[in-house]
Parts: C-alpha cells; sequence; structure tokens
C-alpha cells in the first residue's frame, strides 16, 4: 500500500522534482578515470614527500573529471583541454592579486564578468568560463605552494591526465562512439514502435520524446565530427545516412499509434536488428521478417522499415544519392561551414551575455566585498559556491541553490567520518580510491547528488593542504549557505527575467510553426526533404521548450504554478504535430487526402490560438469552430486542435 501524506503535510510539488534523481546511465570508465587520474597525484606527492603538490594536482584532476562528459574522442579534447587553459589563466591571475584587498575584488568580479559572458556561447565555452572563475577565486583566497608557476602546471597537468587516460583506447575504439549514439537512436525508435497503440497512459508520448533527444544527440555527435573532417570520410557518410534512413520510421510511428492497435512484435524487433547492423558496422544482405501490411498505416511502416535495411545494408553510400540524403534534416549540411569567431563574437556580446555577465558579476563582487570586511574562514568558497549555482545552463538558479545546500550537508556527513578517522598520509590513497569514482557516477542523477560527491573530495585535499582536520566542516557549511544566499538575492529575486519564464511566448512560437508544419505537409510546393527539415526541426523546437518547462517547474510558485498550468497545453501541441505527421502518412500511402479548405481551417485555428497566447497569459477561447467532415483523414488533427483550445478556454 502506498503511503500518503496527510492533507497540509504533503511537500509542495516543486520540492518533490528538485529532489527526484535523474534516470541516466553511469560511466564505468569515466569513474575508473577519475580513480587514477585524482589519486595518482596524491600518490606521485607523498612519495615525492610534498604531499601539499599532490593534493594540488588532485584539485586539478577534478576539473577534468568534471568536464569528461563527451562520448566522441574529438569532443572530449575540446571539453577537457580547451578549459584547462582558462583554469590555469585563472589560477595565474587569481595568485597574484591574493591578499591585494580590494584589488583582488576588483579583479576577481571583473574574471567574473568575463566568465558568465563567455559562458553562454556553448558548451566548451561554459565549462572553460566555470573554470577561468573557479581557478581565480581559489588563487585569490588560497595561498598556493611553491613559485607562481607551479600551480598552473600542477592543476592543469591533472586536467590533461584526465584527457589522456580517455584517448587511450582511440586507437581501438575510432568512431564507435559515434556508431554507438546511431544505433542507440535505432533502439529508441524500436521502443517507440513497441509504445505505439499501448494503453498505458502516457508511455507512447516519453518514447516520443527519449526518441527526439537521441536524434538531436547523435545528429550533434556525428556532425561534430564530420566538420573536422578534410575531405570524404566514407564512415561518417554512411552514419549520418542511417540518421537520415530512420527518418520516416519516426514519422510513420504517429500513424500507427493513432490506429490505437499494437504493431506486431516483428517490428519493433526488426528494428533492433538494424541497431545490431549499426552498432557493429555490418554491412550485406539484412534479414526482415516482416508481416504483411494490411492497411494504409501497416504500408507506411513496412516501407520505411525496408528504406532503413536498405540504407543499413549498403557497403559504400554516396552523398546526394538516395538514401544518402546531405543533411540532418534540419536543412544543417552534414560538412558544416560555421564562421564560429563570428558567430560566437555575437553571442558572447549579446544583451543576454551582457545581463548574465552582470548578474554573476554582482554575485561575485558582493561576495568578495562581504568576505573583505566580515572574517569569514575560507572565505573563497563563498565565491565558488555562487559560480556553481549561477551558472547559466546548468538550470534554475533556485533549484541549484536548494540543491547545492542539501548536497553540502549530506557531503558534510560523509567529510566528517574522512576526516575524523582517516589519518593524512598513505591512508588518503584508498580513501581517495573509493570517493573520486562516486563523483561521474553520481553527477548524472542530479546537481545535489554531484555536491554530495564533490564535497567531501574537496575537505580531503583541503585537509592535505592545511590540516585543519573536522574544523573544516562548519566552515563549508557557513560558507556554502552564504553563497547560496547571495546567489537566490542578487542573482535570482532582483532579476525578475529569471523567476518571470516568458512560457508563453515559447509556445506560442511553438503553435505557429505547428500551423505553418500543417500548411507544408499537404502543400504542394513543399518536396518530402523540406517536410522532413520543418518536422525535425519542429520535434527539436518541441524538445527545447519542453526541457524550459520542466526546468520551470522546480521553481516555487508563480513561476512553477504558471508552469504547471502551461504543461498540458505543451502535451497538447506535440500531439497536434504527431496528429498532422500521421495524416501526412497516410495520405502518402492511399488515404483520400484533405481539401485546401479543411487545412486551411485548421491551420487558422492553429494561428489563432498562438496569437491568443502571445496577446495574454489570461487565456481566452479561440474563436474559429473546428468543422468537417468526420471521415477526413485530418479528423484526429481536429480533434488534438480541439483538446488544446479546450485547456485555453476559461472555465
Amino acid at each position: 500500500m502506498s503511503r500518503e501524506f496527510p492533507i497540509g503535510l504533503s511537500p509542495p510539488d516543486w520540492l518533490v522534482r528538485n529532489l527526484q534523481p535523474q534516470r541516466a546511465p553511469a560511466s564505468r570508465a569515466a569513474a575508473v578515470r577519475a580513480a587514477v587520474a585524482m589519486t595518482l597525484p596524491l600518490v606521485i606527492g607523498l612519495a615525492a614527500g610534498e604531499p601539499a603538490y599532490g593534493a594540488l594536482a588532485s584539485m586539478g584532476a577534478l576539473s577534468g573529471v568534471i568536464g569528461d562528459t563527451a562520448d566522441a574522442y574529438r569532443m572530449r579534447i575540446l571539453n577537457i583541454a580547451v578549459p584547462q587553459l582558462f583554469g590555469a589563466i585563472g589560477i595565474t591571475v587569481g595568485s597574484a592579486v591574493y591578499g591585494q584587498g580590494w584589488l583582488a575584488v576588483a579583479v576577481v568580479t571583473g574574471v567574473a564578468l568575463v566568465s558568465g559572458m563567455i559562458s553562454t556561447i556553448g558548451a566548451v565555452a561554459s565549462v572553460s568560463g566555470l573554470l577561468l572563475l573557479l581557478n581565480s577565486v581559489v588563487g585569490a583566497g588560497l595561498p598556493m605552494p611553491g613559485e607562481w608557476w607551479l600551480a598552473p602546471v600542477l592543476m592543469s597537468g591533472a586536467g590533461l591526465l584526465v584527457l589522456l587516460l580517455a584517448l587511450l583506447a582511440w586507437p581501438l575504439r575510432s568512431g564507435v562512439p559515434e556508431r554507438t549514439a546511431v544505433a542507440a537512436t535505432y533502439r529508441t525508435v524500436a521502443d517507440l514502435l513497441a509504445a505505439c497503440g499501448s494503453e498505458v497512459p502516457g508511455a507512447y508520448e516519453d518514447a516520443r520524446h527519449t526518441v527526439t533527444q537521441s536524434l538531436n544527440q547523435s545528429y550533434d555527435l556525428v556532425l561534430a565530427r564530420r566538420a573536422r573532417q578534410h575531405g570524404r570520410n566514407a564512415e561518417l557518410t554512411r552514419l549520418i545516412a542511417q540518421l537520415n534512413a530512420i527518418t520516416p520510421v519516426v514519422e510513420a510511428a504517429p500513424a500507427a499509434h493513432l490506429a490505437g492497435r499494437p504493431l506486431p512484435d516483428a517490428v519493433p524487433e526488426a528494428v533492433r536488428h538494424l541497431a545490431r547492423a549499426v552498432e557493429t558496422g555490418f554491412t550485406g544482405p539484412v534479414g526482415l521478417r516482416l508481416p504483411s501490411p494490411g492497411s494504409e498505416t501497416g504500408r507506411a511502416v513496412d516501407h520505411a522499415l525496408r528504406h532503413a535495411a536498405e540504407v543499413v545494408a549498403a557497403p559504400d553510400i554516396e552523398p546526394g544519392v538516395p538514401g544518402g540524403v546531405d543533411d540532418d534534416r534540419l536543412g544543417r549540411p552534414a560538412r558544416l561551414r560555421v564562421r564560429a569567431s563570428g558567430a560566437a563574437r555575437d553571442v558572447a556580446l549579446s544583451a543576454a551575455s551582457w545581463r548574465y555577465g552582470l548578474r554573476l558579476a554582482l554575485c561575485i563582487g558582493l561576495a568578495q566585498i562581504l568576505v573583505s570586511t566580515v572574517p569569514v574562514a575560507r572565505s573563497y568558497w563563498v565565491a565558488l559556491t555562487i559560480t556553481f549555482v549561477m551558472k547559466p545552463d546548468f538550470g534554475s538558479v533556485f533549484s541549484r541553490a536548494l540543491l547545492r545546500a542539501l548536497g553540502t550537508v549530506a557531503g558534510l556527513v560523509v567529510a566528517a567520518a574522512v576526516l575524523s578517522q582517516v589519518p593524512r598520509g598513505w591512508w588518503d590513497v584508498p580513501v581517495m580510491l573509493l570517493l573520486a569514482p562516486l563523483i561521474p557516477a553520481l553527477t548524472p542523477r542530479g546537481y545535489g547528488y554531484q555536491t554530495a560527491a564533490i564535497t567531501p573530495v574537496i575537505l580531503l585535499l583541503s585537509d592535505v593542504l592545511n590540516h585543519q582536520g573536522t574544523g573544516l566542516l562548519l566552515p563549508r557549511l557557513v560558507d556554502s549557505l552564504i553563497g547560496c544566499g547571495i546567489a537566490l538575492v542578487a542573482g535570482y529575486l532582483l532579476w525578475p527575467e529569471s523567476w518571470h519564464t516568458r512560457v508563453g511566448d515559447r509556445l506560442a512560437d511553438a503553435v505557429a510553426d505547428a500551423s505553418r508544419y500543417v500548411d507544408a505537409a499537404f502543400g504542394a510546393d513543399v518536396d518530402t526533404a523540406g517536410r522532413a527539415r520543418m518536422r525535425r526541426r519542429l520535434y527539436r523546437d518541441l524538445s527545447v521548450v519542453r526541457t524550459e518547462f520542466q526546468r520551470a517547474l522546480t521553481e516555487p510558485p508563480p513561476t512553477g504554478r504558471r508552469a504547471a498550468a502551461w504543461w498540458p497545453l505543451v502535451v497538447a501541441v506535440e500531439r497536434i504535430v504527431d496528429a498532422t505527421t500521421a495524416a501526412r502518412v497516410r495520405v502518402s500511402h492511399g488515404a483520400e487526402p484533405p481539401s485546401v479548405r479543411e487545412i486551411a481551417h485548421v491551420a487558422l485555428q492553429l494561428r489563432e490560438l498562438a496569437d491568443g497566447l502571445r496577446d495574454t497569459e489570461n487565456l481566452y477561447p479561440v474563436r474559429t469552430e473546428l468543422t468537417g467532415p468526420p471521415d477526413s483523414v485530418l479528423e484526429p488533427l481536429r480533434q488534438e486542435v480541439a483538446a488544446a483550445r479546450a485547456i485555453t478556454s476559461p472555465r
């Protein structure tokens, strides 16, 4: 029997969502790399009689472990090596102003502004900005042992050790992460087909969302590698073609789901068979045992699967030929030509980047002023806390501040046992071997879990440097709470844009795009490839909208309550796109096409709905009545639009 909280004692929804662990697989290889990279410097330092140097290097390895997130080897070079350069600059700048009073305050605040602005460029720039500021704060708040150049060399060298360990298998596994990602996408599509017609509430929607995320990840991974290749690469061309070939299967899934009957087990099993062929690089005849289709929906699925099997079986695929489409269904060429410097400059100097940089600089400046005027033990921890909590791409500031506080408390429990029971010296080695793998293992679960894993490691290394034992526990807690408080007030509450999310505008854009998709899905002036690009772009945008809403749901009222009220409409828009795709697939395989008047009627309804969402957050009923032949292929779409209208109508 499930336990229920008494009325009035139930925790609020936003708190429950914050505390729920995320479902994400942990990498055993990353855990092993973390154990080796963070323990080896300690061993070398103890053997050389310089444990402080070993602890400093282990701190640098920690930054490499945090950045060790990419699957592709070329992306790992960027994700780990580039941030280490910024980290070396940060520790050098911070050390130069250590003990300089207000000069240190001004310099660290300026670094925070620069860090915040470059952090908005992209994933690599985000980690680079994080290490730039983190190491500046550490250097300005903690005396570094040895010459001025020793700390950056030790910390960056240990961070690069993580990269070296990650690249050891490159000669044997080159291209394997990309193939694995594409095969994983095929398996998510198999799960989607298995969920078609399911009576389990939300099973199909969850599977479709997983497919969208997997497609996005696979395209990004393969195209990122292709962008750095000179000349034609047959393997990458095949992978891109295989990703494009699974698109018709994804398009056929909504039609199969709306038919209301589960597909035969042989259908999803056929996709899993193709996934195994993709993962192993197999080329040659792929025997598919598919049942004979008995409807236009069945014919659509059968045709899409056989086309995918032909592409997977092809030993070589030339760009531009059938089955070897040159883009990723978003209109982006397989061989990217991006003016990276100009794009990065535009993003870094945008109004949003300036606002975020100013928010971060304000919080860091307040922290530096506070610790310069009020005696605070281990004062640099205050700014470190703010740096992590205020990251723009890591989630809600409020949520991260809450999870940071809770994670710190949990980590302090472990740290208390380590600092009180384990003597410093060679006993630190087995302790680090146990604690370091927890960081990559728990990080996918959420920020609070990551904080709980990092806290005892940082305190252990700090004790090696300063020998304060359990005296580190209370300052760590106090400093973390102060940092969270500054971030919440100066970085969250004082900036209405952070807690007045424009969820209505985002949804309105998605509804307007859905209206254009309805027009394009049945228009003669849009070719098949154009419709596929529009559909992929729309699903990708909806995935971003869903992520933004899920982030908003972790906020306290009013943001969380407003997001919860809009959430059913997010799902409704996704179902509208599904119904449009299903109708297009049915028409392509024999169903009677809808009239121009029917198409215009549905598109008008969606445009009016979008206009209403933009006009006010006080939802009102749209005007147009949805009518049409009950046996039309657009009838399921009209029902979905009517459901969306009912959500926005006052009750």
